[in-house]
């Protein structure tokens, strides 16, 4: 199986970023709503690292505008958090078909690169605790590993704690 370039893919490279893709045979069955652990977890077992280094990417809708809460794959967006890290009052999980049009992604496999039109992205502040972490490289069963500071600076985002555990 070969990795097939991905807007995410093709903006890490236009940008120069050191970067590394890890593909996985994706499991259909991954799904929250199929009974599974959820595409992030998957990406976290199929690859044998730490869940805390492992970033999922969740579409949320702030006072009516759409942005993007990068948090790590064990953990939960604090909807009060990403509110004032986005600058609003009130945020909720978009809707699925919403998200995926806004990112032009589907579900499991939505980046934070690359997205159809530009949104305001936040990523947990506990990224910045390692070297490199891993993000949804545009596709279900493709991650990219990147530089936490490199992802803020393509996204032109920020980091934040907008993560919260159990």
């Amino acid at each position: 199986m070969s990795a097939q370039g991905t807007r995410a893919t093709d903006a890490a490279k236009r940008a120069g970023i050191a970067h590394t893709l890890h593909e996985y045979a994706h499991d259909d069955r991954a799904s929250l709503q199929a009974g599974g652990r959820g595409y992030a977890l998957e990406a976290v077992d199929a690859l044998g690292i730490d869940a805390g280094r492992v970033f999922k990417t969740i579409v949320v809708a702030c006072d009516g505008r759409l942005g993007l809460a990068v948090v790590p794959a064990d953990a939960e967006v604090d909807l009060k958090a990403a509110a004032a890290a986005l600058g609003g009052r009130r945020v909720a999980i978009a809707d699925p078909a919403e998200a995926e049009r806004a990112t032009g992604y589907v579900l499991g496999g939505i980046s934070p690169l690359g997205t159809r039109r530009p949104l305001p992205v936040v990523l947990d502040a506990s990224a910045a605790e390692y070297p490199t972490i891993h993000v949804s490289a545009g596709r279900r069963g493709l991650e990219i590993e990147l530089a936490a500071a490199d992802l803020v600076s393509l996204t032109r985002g920020r980091l934040a704690p907008v993560a919260r555990r159990g």
